[in-house]
């Protein structure tokens, strides 16, 4: 079934690709193919370096031997909201609809029932989606390989620029353009597109160009390239795994392959990254007394200023007895783990 499907999907695939997609060996493609054949089923191979196995032009099996996870996956899998944004929402419930009368009646039943039980809100908390005039025009031109003109908003300034669409990326709710301008590939936030223009002109899409593969990429090279600063600390090991509250894995990552062993007095010493010594203070004040900054001077310098003005503040006007409230390291340590 898998073989068939891969057949009607891709139309002519090599045996080599169709045994890298399914894990089998080559000769036991070949001998899949015959048993096909033997079925009924259309599917024959030609030779030649433009040959393959492919199925007769027209041919379409019905859609059998669903399980009932794989039909609850398939009703379930997309995101209705995105489809909508690309001008695809009749076209995905149309396809739902396909599905459904596709399935044994015994099946049909608990697959209606997905979207009463699960429901996909892909922004994060507190997220306002960006608001895409030009997503419409963008993803007509990305289905049709067009190029675009483009006007786009850069913090500073708007710039213009010709590019080839080669996909649209939603993270986290927010939509990104990856295209090519001139022999650069990059990202685009399409909320910031003021306006597009496709030119009417075709380009070719690169054959080994991987969206996913490259979105990967991007994303965490445009992580690390976030983290300018870098500041050395010293750290209680109890209070390593708190690191985490800085909010940023890229710097997480780096944080902890840095570490060294624990010392006699149980602290670590590791190398913390951020994006500007501003915001490496404010991830660093929540560890309070269980973290130290070893350099550089103008970080310890602003850390010492603000721990001073904090204490002034919450002791003005305090009675002494209030003054010698300080947690031990064994009672804070109890309260994280409570938590």
């Amino acid at each position: 079934m898998q073989l068939l499907l891969l057949l009607q999907t891709r139309g002519r695939t090599t045996a080599p690709e169709l045994a890298r997609e399914l894990e089998v060996s080559v000769r036991t493609v070949y001998r899949d193919i015959e048993a096909l054949s033997a079925a009924g089923i259309p599917v024959y191979s030609e030779p030649g370096r433009a040959g393959g196995v492919r199925l007769v032009d027209g041919y379409r099996t019905r859609l059998t031997g669903l399980t009932t996870e794989e039909a609850d996956a398939v009703l379930l899998a997309g995101s209705p909201g995105a489809a909508a944004d690309l001008g695809l929402g009749t076209v995905l419930a149309t396809a739902q609809l396909k599905v459904l009368a596709a399935l044994p009646p015994e099946l049909r039943g608990r697959a209606t029932r997905i979207a009463d039980r699960v429901h996909i809100d892909a922004p994060g908390w507190f997220h306002r989606p960006d608001e895409t005039p030009t997503l419409t025009t963008v993803a007509d031109a990305l289905w049709h390989d067009r190029k675009l003109d483009v006007r786009y908003g850069r913090k500073d300034r708007v710039v213009e620029r010709r590019l080839d669409p080669f996909g649209l990326v939603m993270k986290a709710g927010t939509w990104y353009l990856i295209g090519r301008d001139g022999s650069d590939i990059r990202s685009y936030r399409v909320g910031r597109i003021i306006a597009a223009e496709p030119t009417g002109e075709t380009f070719d899409r690169p054959l080994d160009f991987d969206l996913a593969a490259h979105w990967s990429a991007a994303s965490d090279d445009f992580a690390r390239s976030m983290l300018r600063v870098r500041a050395r600390c010293r750290i209680a090991a109890s209070h390593v795994p708190l690191l985490r509250l800085m909010n940023d894995p890229a710097a997480v990552t780096e944080a902890l392959a840095s570490a060294g062993s624990p010392d006699s007095e149980g602290w670590i010493v590791l190398t913390l990254p951020s994006e500007s010594y501003e915001v490496l203070a404010h991830a660093i004040l929540p560890l309070g007394q269980f973290i130290e900054v070893l350099e550089p001077p103008e970080l310890r310098a602003q850390l010492a200023t603000t721990a001073a003005e904090m204490f002034a503040r919450y002791n003005r006007d305090q009675p002494a007895a209030g003054r010698s409230i300080s947690p031990t390291p064994n009672s804070t340590r109890q309260r994280h783990n409570s938590i």
